[in-house]
């Protein structure tokens, strides 16, 4: 058995940091995915445009999994990105498997997106009196996802 990794954080405040790490870490790898399924079933009007913004999206969204998971682990607890855990506990909606016009791709984004930053406001909460660092982190996506959610939402005026 290797050594396991000591927390900082008494052990109350690293469950209740590591719930909502975890709560964010599922709905941005399923936002990377939905990201990626919309990237793929994309048509119509404007759609090199919405085609190459999903590719942001989906860096911006792995970028921020990995760093969710690494703080995570940081802090002594274990991050669960499995499949099985993404579809038991993501808040997100989803996203359908056909050719989607951009329109609906636009509007199917900026839902999930602002499911994704709801989540993530909620750990922001969550850890402003069990881990100032955690919560800086939680902070710097939700600033990531909250200018993506605005960009995406300029496409439907």
């Amino acid at each position: 058995m290797s050594k396991i990794i000591t927390s900082p954080l008494s052990e109350e405040n690293k469950k209740t940091t590591a719930a909502a790490l975890q709560d964010a870490l599922v709905n941005l790898i399923d936002l990377s995915l939905i990201g990626k399924q919309a990237h793929w079933n994309v048509v119509g009007s404007n759609f090199r445009s919405v085609h190459l913004q999903l590719d942001e999206l989906i860096d911006l969204a792995r970028g921020f999994s990995d760093d969710v998971a690494e703080r995570i682990s940081a802090i002594g607890a274990n991050a669960n990105g499995l499949a099985s855990t993404i579809v038991s506990s993501a808040k997100t909606k989803g996203f359908a498997t056909d050719f989607t016009s951009t329109s609906e791709i636009v509007g199917g984004i900026v839902d999930n997106l602002k499911i994704v930053i709801d989540v993530v406001r909620e750990g922001i909460d969550a850890t402003e009196g069990s881990d100032p660092v955690s919560q800086d982190l939680l902070i710097a996506v939700a600033d990531g996802l909250e200018k993506q959610h605005w960009m995406w939402q300029a496409q439907e005026a």
